[in-house]
């Protein structure tokens, strides 16, 4: 069976927290149908769970090409650009510093993005990176939990919550800390793949996630 159509996923090149992107985006990349093939071709996992999957292409979105400093004196190399990026199915926003604002560039890009409906996952302070384009005014949203006051007088118009480990309003999936970030896009995972693709990224990463009330969910198995 061929596999499910490819899934494009962005990540905007900001100057974000490497774990903000780093942990999100290796759950995904284990629960991808290039992966997962992978690993029924050597016997790891039932050849049954391939075609669950979908492909996901990652596109590292950037003002230009130029590199862009992380955490950790690591930098990313965008692979394309607003200009030029193909169309998203979703886009991930990790946290940068907590008074960050978007470029106008990178503002257009997230409001349009929302404005087509595509899905917007933001992790730690990527709630108030985003808090400028005001994709967020009238909705729920939470942040790093330890910065939900800032997050209330920089932007008074979003309604601010820290009652979860992340927050899904329409198309718009905030979290709070990093970890709360993976613990979102598993579930993402989990509810768009299943819990046996899911079940696989876990394994492979020795990871066990925690539901949106930040408690320890069973490791998903085949």
């Amino acid at each position: 069976m061929a596999p499910a159509k490819n899934i494009n996923f962005g990540i905007l090149c900001i100057e974000y927290q490497a774990i903000d992107v780093a942990g999100p985006m290796d759950i995904l990349f284990n629960a991808s149908h290039q992966v997962i093939s992978q690993y029924a071709q050597i016997g790891v996992v039932p050849q049954g769970i391939v075609e669950k999957a979908s492909p996901i292409t990652f596109h590292h979105v950037g003002e230009t090409l130029d590199p862009v400093p992380l955490t950790g004196n690591m930098k990313i190399v965008p692979s394309t650009t607003c200009d030029t990026c193909p169309e998203l199915d979703y886009l991930l926003i990790g946290g940068p510093r907590p008074t960050d604002q978007l470029s106008p560039t990178f503002t257009k890009f997230v409001q349009e993005h929302v404005a087509a409906g595509r899905g917007l996952f933001t992790t730690c302070t990527g709630a108030m990176a985003i808090g400028n384009t005001g994709v967020l005014d009238g909705k729920n949203a939470t942040v790093n939990h330890e910065l939900l006051e800032l997050g209330k007088t920089m932007y008074p118009k979003v309604h601010w919550t820290k009652a979860k480990q992340w927050v899904v309003d329409g198309n718009i999936w905030t979290s709070g800390g990093a970890c709360a970030g993976m613990d979102m896009i598993a579930h993402w995972v989990e509810q768009t793949f299943g819990k046996e693709v899911a079940g696989v990224a876990y394994r492979m990463l020795d990871f066990e996630a925690r539901d949106v009330d930040g408690k320890r969910t069973l490791r998903a198995e085949n």
